[in-house]
């Protein structure tokens, strides 16, 4: 009588996981152009053409991209991360879309509809398309997966990547995680099959507005807990704004149609604490430069850099009025932005609130 091991061998040919496996080789051949020349696209090209993938790097500066191509990496953001071979560097947008490329744009939120707009008419039909930009649309105080919908062709496969991810980790190879929530399942599965590598894991979800929400929120959130550091507040008080701030978050995202669980995972409370922690966050950073006194414009210049939080307060600011929702720490963090609150004073109002249950 066969035994087990010699039944497995004989057994037919399973077409699901023959067809799976074709799949993953014709994925892992289609090239993938990285829309955007900052840190974090930068990091992401590093990550993709580390896990084998042909990677094109795309920006709109072109002198900027000669000198990538010459150095052979991004000396102005991350000048330890030297490109693996599999990343070529493209200052034609025309070119790095060519043979049908995967496309992941990577653009501060201010930027999204003008690139997507430049992008819609060269994408051929069922190109999948993802983003890892953060943040809100300005003066429409939009959604991004809804600024896409308006602009990409009808039907394009799209996803949002979000969670707790540092550029300068990710392109290190540090161990990283990270959602990939799409319009649909096959989109968001094919991204994160992307993205997997030795030092990077991506989980997949359908809740896209929760990872856009998330995404944005918490860096408004961090701007507030550097305030708090800024006037030595304490580790206590960063604390007591991170979790209150989390409440906010699932208030307001439940509001605009997300789901709680997405807010307590890496979209949501990971991507929170890290942004609120660490100083490697620019938001951070702007609200550290704020509590000790410094004006926004010349923390702007310290951190030449796009600080998202700073639009996005007013964003969300109009979002908390618009659906009725009760954001007290965003609330301040727009007052001291836009109105010159003292930031003492923002932090005395959060205090003499009038008590409340904490889960109401």
């Amino acid at each position: 009588m066969p035994s087990k091991r010699e039944k497995r061998m004989n057994r037919p040919p399973n077409r699901n996981r023959l067809n799976t496996d074709h799949t993953t080789q014709m994925t892992a051949q289609r090239p993938i152009a990285v829309l955007g020349a900052g840190s974090w696209g930068t990091a992401l090209a590093i990550l993709l053409a580390r896990n084998g993938h042909a990677v094109r790097l795309w920006g709109n500066e072109p002198p900027m991209m000669a000198e990538l191509a010459r150095t052979r990496r991004n000396t102005r953001y991350l000048p330890d991360a030297p490109f693996p071979d599999g990343l070529a560097i493209h200052a034609d947008l025309d070119a790095a879309l060519a043979d049908q490329a995967d496309v992941l744009v990577v653009v501060p939120s201010h930027a999204f509809r003008a690139v997507l707009t430049l992008l819609a008419p060269k994408l051929a039909a069922g190109t999948p398309l993802a983003w890892a930009t953060k943040g809100l649309e300005m003066a429409s105080g939009k959604l991004l997966h809804q600024v896409a919908e308006e602009v990409l062709p009808a039907g394009t496969p799209h996803a949002v990547i979000s969670g707790p991810t540092f550029a300068r980790e990710v392109a290190a190879g540090l161990p990283t995680a990270a959602t990939v929530a799409g319009n649909n399942q096959s989109v968001a599965e094919h991204f994160a099959a992307r993205l997997r590598g030795a030092s990077f894991r991506a989980y997949t979800s359908t809740d896209r507005i929760g990872l856009e929400l998330g995404g944005a929120l918490k860096n408004v959130l961090a701007i507030a807990a550097g305030i708090s550091d800024g006037l030595g507040f304490g580790a206590n008080s960063r604390a007591a704004l991170i979790t209150r701030g989390l409440a906010e978050m699932i208030r307001l995202g439940e509001a605009l149609g997300g789901q709680r669980e997405t807010f307590m995972g890496l979209a949501g409370v990971g991507d929170l604490v890290l942004t609120c922690t660490d100083d490697q966050s620019r938001n951070r950073r702007m609200g550290l430069a704020l509590g000790r006194g410094q004006s926004r414009e010349d923390a702007h210049k310290a951190i030449d850099q796009v600080v998202e939080g700073v639009d996005t307060a007013r964003e969300i600011h109009k979002l908390g009025k618009q659906y009725g929702v009760e954001l007290p720490i965003s609330e301040q963090v727009y007052q001291v932005i836009y109105n010159g609150l003292d930031p003492r004073a923002a932090v005395h109002a959060l205090l003499a609130r009038e008590p409340k249950a904490e889960t109401a």
